[in-house]
């Protein structure tokens, strides 16, 4: 299956890969809503112009050597995975993040009370998660406490 990857931006300009089995299926995960920033959770997504992707793996690397560049002072020479290592590494990256979410404490609806009190020492400190609305998300800010949206696709508990 050959997998189409765009280049997307939520509005606060953050920027990250989507990967779609079809152009198509970009357009319609995007009219139904579906697409969110895995940052800050944004559904408001758009495409960005991107350079293809070329299947180059015809090109023996003989061919390929005289036509690079040496390396500028300072900079190492780097290389670029596979596609498959690639679709192995963020499979690894995303079941270590789904792992962290699950080993914190769902305190549902009381996260914004809950993480004052933590932040109070009012209660030992440990890795929560719940909801919170975007009021109390700036007002925790505001407050010095850092918090994180974290993405439907990486809590369990919401996708149930």
């Amino acid at each position: 299956m050959s997998l189409k990857v765009f280049d997307l931006q939520c509005e606060h300009d953050h920027v990250f890969e989507g990967w779609f089995s079809s152009a198509d299926s970009y357009d319609s995960q995007q009219a139904r809503g579906l697409l969110s920033c895995p940052v800050c959770n944004s559904t408001a997504i758009s495409k960005k112009l991107s350079a293809p992707r070329l299947n180059v793996s015809h090109i023996r690397a003989a061919d390929v050597a005289p036509a690079q560049a040496p390396a500028k002072a300072g900079r190492a020479p780097v290389a670029a995975p596979a596609q498959a290592q690639m679709a192995r590494l963020q499979a690894e990256v995303l079941r270590q993040m789904r792992e962290m979410v699950r080993n914190t404490e769902n305190v549902g609806a009381r996260f914004a009370e809950e993480a004052r009190r933590m932040h109070e020492g009012e209660t030992e400190e440990r890795a929560i998660r719940g909801t919170a609305t975007p009021d109390e998300r700036e007002a925790l800010a505001s407050e010095g406490i850092a918090v994180m949206p974290i993405p439907d696709f990486l809590d369990d508990d919401r996708l149930q």
